[in-house]
């Protein structure tokens, strides 16, 4: 078979940047993904963890050089709020599931379901859903789980923060979670109807914060739309420099091209936000940027009191 030797035009040129997309019931990460590609003319468009297509809210989104820097954007807290309905569980945890169980008693009342939801506060281990992207020997848990599979899954740590019932109207309750990134708040629906003796899952989710990307920022797909057609969509990205949320050292010229080389620079001859704060220590990560103040690289102060390039940007 002849080989297709063509290669992919490059994208064009523009700014690197996140964009907060509210994602809409239905939609999969991989839709917005997708749609975000057509928005900008780009390929190099990438998530920020999935939202499940039965969620909505806050999906950020890396945008051309920016996919090289979600190693570094940390581990900052989810916050979601949701409804989960008491006396029917279901085997993929939420309403788009088959129903596995239907209670015929009475429900619990408020008192205990407030308990038992407390409990979940803290460090403990998640198992992920069979109905998850998390992948087994390379193939997605919902695959297996679409054949009738069910395979070990090895048990996650995750952090529960905070946890809240805002309002009490069985058979549904609302609540509010904030956690740890990887945590399955339809997981925490199961669990809850299994603490509880009469079966639950999730029937609606709104992600209101990922990370440093917040709900205030996210705009519809509608929006997105428009500003697109407008062309005026790059001022939606969120800086680089800013949602990485480091100090930051700004160089001249003559070291942006060092830097750009693979070059440390000496901490000293930068300026920086440290000049009129707490000074950088060794191992801490700094954000380099050029003369114009676009992100040029992540750095990482080393013991020989220099600033290593640990991830460039193609600018």
């Amino acid at each position: 078979m002849a080989r297709n030797n063509r290669k992919r035009r490059p994208d064009p040129p523009g700014p690197a940047g996140f964009l907060v997309v509210d994602k809409p019931v239905g939609w999969t990460s991989h839709d917005v993904v997708d749609a975000a590609r057509r928005w900008f003319g780009v390929r190099r468009v990438g998530h920020l963890g999935t939202l499940d297509p039965l969620a909505t809210g806050v999906l950020p989104l890396a945008v051309r050089q920016a996919t090289k820097l979600a190693p570094f954007m940390g581990e900052g807290p989810k916050v979601y709020v949701g409804t989960i309905k008491l006396g029917v569980a279901t085997d993929t945890f939420d309403a788009e599931g088959r129903v596995t169980h239907q209670h015929d008693g009475p429900l619990p009342d408020e008192a205990t379901v407030r308990a038992a939801l407390e409990a979940f506060r803290g460090e403990s281990e998640q198992l992920p859903p069979m109905y998850s992207s998390v992948k087994k020997d390379g193939v997605p848990l919902y695959r297996l789980a679409r054949k009738g599979e069910e395979v070990e899954r090895e048990p996650r740590r995750i952090t529960v923060h905070e946890i809240s019932m805002p309002h009490f109207a069985p058979p549904e309750i609302g609540v509010e979670v904030s956690c740890s990134p990887g945590t399955y708040v339809r997981s925490l629906a199961a669990d809850l109807g299994e603490r509880l003796g009469c079966g639950a899952h999730l029937s609606s989710l709104r992600r209101t914060r990922s990370g440093v990307f917040l709900l205030e920022q996210a705009l519809t797909p509608e929006a997105l739309d428009a500003l697109a057609e407008a062309g005026t969509l790059e001022a939606a990205l969120q800086p680089a420099a800013e949602a990485l949320g480091l100090p930051r050292v700004r160089f001249t010229a003559v070291q942006a091209r060092k830097v750009g080389h693979g070059t440390p620079i000496p901490v000293a001859d930068a300026q920086g936000d440290f000049e009129t704060g707490t000074p950088p220590r060794p191992g801490d990560r700094l954000a380099g940027l050029l003369p114009s103040g676009e992100l040029l690289a992540v750095l990482e102060l080393r013991p020989d009191r220099r600033l290593h390039p640990l991830r460039l940007l193609e600018i």
